[in-house]
């Protein structure tokens, strides 16, 4: 594992976008995992302006994301779908038919599970995942639990994650109890791993999951058996880590 601590919030997002910009550039038909939430957002942005100052080309990346709330079509706006094409898809030469999120609108959650997860394969997998950081050390949403889930699954929300997702949210009620999402397994299985966290509440969980025990009760303390890992925090996440 590499750590890198970032000066700032706009350092590690620079960082880490020139981590991805170089997969793209090396390997430009590169299959790409990709994040929301807030931590990510910066480094989009990085992306976006390399694609406009005409640095890089996403016209033959295809890209698999992480999760998605059930319940949620893609036209809603607090969808990850939408997130994407806010944050990125809409502003760069990707083809949208070549981005995928879990389909939220499907009922059927082992359909839409096995189907999501049959897609990643038929792609070859994938070549780097980003990834976030919960609180809890939830990676995607797989939430602590007793073992580490394998494939793309259904999950039950933890009531912290509800809550701290309910910021985007006009009230917790209206916040989503279950979502679909790579298991720890697909995730393993990318070839490059990505991490981003920042902030200083996110130094215990750094420290934790990067290096204390590997227990299904951190999920991402998985990561410590990647063999291709590069976590990139601020220096606030990273305070404990020094």
């Amino acid at each position: 594992m590499k750590l890198i601590i970032a000066k700032s919030y706009e350092d590690m997002s620079r960082r880490a976008a020139d981590v991805l910009a170089a997969r793209v550039k090396e390997q430009p038909s590169c299959v790409l995992g990709l994040a929301t939430g807030s931590t990510p957002i910066g480094l989009y942005a990085d992306l976006v302006s390399d694609y406009e100052a005409g640095e890089i080309s996403f016209a033959d990346v295809e890209t698999y994301n992480l999760d998605e709330y059930r319940g949620l079509s893609g036209d809603h706006d607090q969808s990850y779908r939408y997130f994407m094409n806010d944050n990125l898809f809409d502003h760069v030469d990707i083809d949208k038919a070549r981005t995928h999120v879990p389909d939220g609108a499907c009922a059927d959650a082992e359909e839409a599970c096995a189907a999501y997860e049959a897609a990643i394969e038929a792609a070859g997998g994938v070549d780097i995942q980003l990834l976030g950081l919960g609180h809890n050390g939830h990676i995607g949403f797989n939430e602590p639990c007793d073992e580490f889930p394998k494939a793309t699954h259904c999950v039950q929300l933890t009531e912290s994650t509800i809550n701290a997702n309910s910021r985007l949210f006009n009230s917790v009620d209206e916040v989503p109890r279950e979502a679909y999402t790579m298991g720890i397994g697909t995730i393993m299985k990318a070839r490059e791993i990505l991490v981003v966290a920042n902030g200083e509440g996110k130094a215990d969980i750094v420290r934790r999951a990067f290096f204390g025990p590997v227990t299904p009760e951190v999920p991402a303390s998985i990561l410590q058996f990647h063999p291709n890992v590069t976590v990139i925090v601020d220096e606030e996440a990273g305070r404990l880590c020094e």
